[in-house]
């Protein structure tokens, strides 16, 4: 499936004759324990139905029965007439198998630069020791305020506002708020693979919606619209892998287009916040319709802090906040505490302006010598770049040849051209420069190559 580097295998090795189940139910768990035992790995293609059907004596609608229960659950993504690949990130437990080797320079992770964030210790020291029990409201009352005045200075309507954990957590919330198994969803692509994974993972159909450097384009937008999404989740700056951001022009753009299927459900997911580089463009601003804006503090006070601000329309709000209660019934008020101690802190401002400005010296120094090597990259905010290549095997390849990690975009995208993301998170300005130009020799290695 697009999406992996893995070599595609057939997952008739791991399934044999004797191995007959009774039925789709046990078809489907056997294939699933084969996913949690590794036997099956993220990528690999899965045989066809009556390949499987022929030989474990089985009907091929069982077989085909199987396939569609484990593509509800999210554990396969089928591919047409490509075929049926296990997910990228099939929602069980598995090995990490994306670990940088600590010998090579580290341009693949994408996490915050560690010295660029707040320190903790203050804050840790300062929060109240105070037990927090059963009957309190949800959202501290402190973190409240300071979070609807964040978003407020963007012009953000925070009149109805919860906490949950983390953005993925706020998309997963208020998907779930809205939409029934089926209902297709608009991502983007390339498009950060969790959001695409976890759309499967909840038994929703993602329609790929085409990405440049100021965001959704115009005419993807349309098109999914016209496919019949009930939701779509854009990223209005810091997008990963590509770093596109919104400008006014592109928001209004997709504003006026969007008034036009008011029961669209949109979702921005504004995962950098004030470490992005750009202003926040909103698309939902005065919209009479279902919105969600989830701001996580990951990217700028600490991918540990799960914990983000949603605010949307008070339906959407209030059925979150309410089937929240249900659930975990509150993020940690101690972590509330935490994140409230850092966002009033005089000098976060300071520490803020100092990440945003280093991240964007750090992207325009790639910027700079990749396209003086007469290639275009996309990069205007965040802490990623995109390169589209030809062959992104060979270019991670020859990368890691010269010590560098960067990772593939073919896990990024569904329907978009292949590319490499370059994330200049945790690499100071000389170390980005030396990996640009390392890109361009092996580039320029391999069109050498297909020139003789």
């Amino acid at each position: 499936m697009p999406g992996t580097d893995v070599g595609k295998r057939d997952h008739g090795r791991a399934l044999r004759a004797r191995d007959k189940p009774g039925g789709a139910g046990q078809l489907a768990a056997l294939i699933e324990a084969r996913i949690a035992a590794g036997e099956l790995r993220p990528g690999d293609r899965l045989d066809p139905v009556r390949a499987v059907a022929a030989t474990l004596g089985l009907a091929p609608n069982t077989v085909a029965a199987a396939y569609r229960t484990l593509g509800e659950r999210g554990f396969v993504i089928g591919e047409g007439r490509r075929g049926t690949f296990v997910a990228t990130r099939p929602p069980i437990a598995l090995p990490a198998d994306e670990q940088v080797p600590p010998e090579l320079v580290d341009l693949a992770s994408g996490v915050p630069d560690p010295d660029l964030l707040p320190a903790l210790a203050p804050a840790l020291a300062a929060i109240s020791s105070r037990h927090a029990t059963y009957g309190e409201p949800a959202v501290d009352a402190v973190l409240g305020d300071l979070l609807r005045a964040d978003l407020e200075r963007d012009g953000v309507d925070a009149g109805n506002l919860c906490v949950v954990g983390g953005a993925l957590d706020g998309i997963e919330r208020t998907l779930a708020a809205h939409l029934r198994p089926g209902d297709r969803v608009g991502v983007e692509d390339p498009g950060y693979p969790s959001v695409t994974e976890l759309v499967g993972a909840m038994s929703f159909r993602a329609v790929p919606v085409a990405v440049d450097a100021f965001g959704p384009r115009p005419e993807a937008v349309d098109a999914a619209v016209g496919r019949g999404v009930a939701a779509l989740i854009v990223t209005p700056r810091a997008q990963n892998p590509t770093g596109a951001a919104l400008d006014e022009g592109r928001a209004a753009e997709l504003r006026s287009l969007l008034a036009e299927a008011p029961h669209v459900v949109v979702i921005e997911d504004d995962h950098a916040g004030r470490v992005a580089g750009r202003p926040y463009r909103s698309l939902v601003a005065d919209a009479d319709r279902p919105w969600a804006t989830v701001r996580s503090v990951a990217k700028s006070l600490g991918p540990d802090l799960r914990l983000a601000a949603l605010v949307g329309d008070s339906r959407t709000v209030q059925r979150v906040a309410g089937r929240q209660t249900l659930g975990a019934g509150w993020v940690s008020h101690l972590l509330q505490r935490i994140v409230a101690h850092l966002l009033a802190d005089p000098e976060l401002d300071s520490v803020l302006e100092r990440a945003s400005t280093v991240y964007a010296h750090r992207r325009a120094a790639a910027v700079d010598v990749l396209r003086a090597g007469g290639h275009d990259v996309v990069g205007r905010s965040g802490l990623n770049l995109w390169l589209p290549v030809d062959d992104e095997g060979s270019v991670v390849a020859g990368m890691q040849r010269l010590g560098f990690a960067v990772r593939s975009g073919a896990r990024f995208r569904s329907a978009a051209a292949p590319g490499v993301r370059l994330s200049i998170a945790a690499a100071d300005v000389g170390t980005v420069e030396q990996a640009a130009a390392a890109i361009l020799a092996v580039i320029g290695s391999q069109q050498g190559s297909r020139s003789v």
